[in-house]
């Protein structure tokens, strides 16, 4: 895809936001950094009208608490349709972390994801969407 150049005018305090963004971000540029901005709003657009989106789901978990992983498996099952695959790590020997690539519409994503990061015993979980075109 072809880049376009275009002038964008901001007032200083704006300006040295976006400059912060940068640095905190390490973007090497604005370009990258604007670049980064609009994306993420498009795509959070698209979570809302509940277009078709492709991401992750991040579990970790405690293995040895509760039967987390057999009911992990039976909320994947309800949810088939949706998932890609699955990675399972052990990071230790009590920690493990699980990654599930995940298409479908915003919606169903959310409805999984949510299910899986409520479940008992799950010390962080998160949903990691992006546009899918």
């Amino acid at each position: 895809m072809a880049l376009a150049r275009f002038g964008v005018s901001l007032d200083e305090d704006l300006l040295k936001a976006l400059d912060g963004f940068v640095v905190e971000n390490n973007f090497p540029n604005r370009s990258q950094a604007i670049r980064h901005l609009v994306e993420k709003n498009l795509v959070e657009k698209k979570w809302q009208c509940n277009q078709m989106v492709a991401g992750a789901v991040v579990l970790l978990y405690d293995h040895h608490k509760g039967a987390i992983t057999t009911k992990s498996n039976d909320i994947q099952h309800d949810y088939y349709d949706v998932i890609l695959s699955s990675l399972h790590f052990h990071l230790n020997h009590d920690n493990c972390l699980e990654i599930i690539a995940v298409k479908g519409t915003a919606k169903r994503l959310t409805e999984l994801s949510d299910k899986l990061i409520g479940m008992k015993n799950i010390i962080h979980g998160r949903l990691v969407m992006s546009r899918t075109d």
